[in-house]
């Protein structure tokens, strides 16, 4: 499996923007589709943004459409999430994850995790 390690969050002002990074390790990052997806106190986790292997393919929460952005570099073994216009609901804990199978909007479907940023909007 393929270790991760998100980075990047933060306190942000509603209509600001925050990078999310995770670094991947241990196997070969472009063999895998990456997930990030978020889980706000007391709600269950939810996907966000999704990417195939090589990045052309790209898939979003409706919820975050036109707000957010996922990209990869295949380089430098990370994948980024580009967080635009902020809203307080956007607050949570995000979390990316690796597929071997997918792009998958479904949890279940991605094997790795890593351990989570905290990003928190205020009004």
């Amino acid at each position: 499996q393929v270790q991760l390690v998100e980075s990047g969050g933060g306190l942000v002002q509603a209509g600001g923007s925050l990078r999310l990074s995770c670094a991947a390790s241990g196997r070969t990052f472009s063999n895998y589709a990456m997930g990030w997806f978020r889980q706000a106190p007391g709600k269950e986790r939810e996907f966000v943004a999704a990417i195939m292997w090589g990045g052309g393919t790209t898939y979003y929460a409706d919820s975050v459409k036109g707000r957010f952005t996922i990209s990869r570099d295949n380089a430098k073994n990370t994948v980024y999430l580009q967080m635009n216009s902020l809203k307080p609901e956007d607050t949570a804990k995000y979390y990316c994850a690796a597929s071997r199978l997918w792009a998958s909007r479904r949890s279940d479907d991605y094997t790795s995790w890593g351990q989570g940023t905290q990003v928190t909007v205020s009004s």
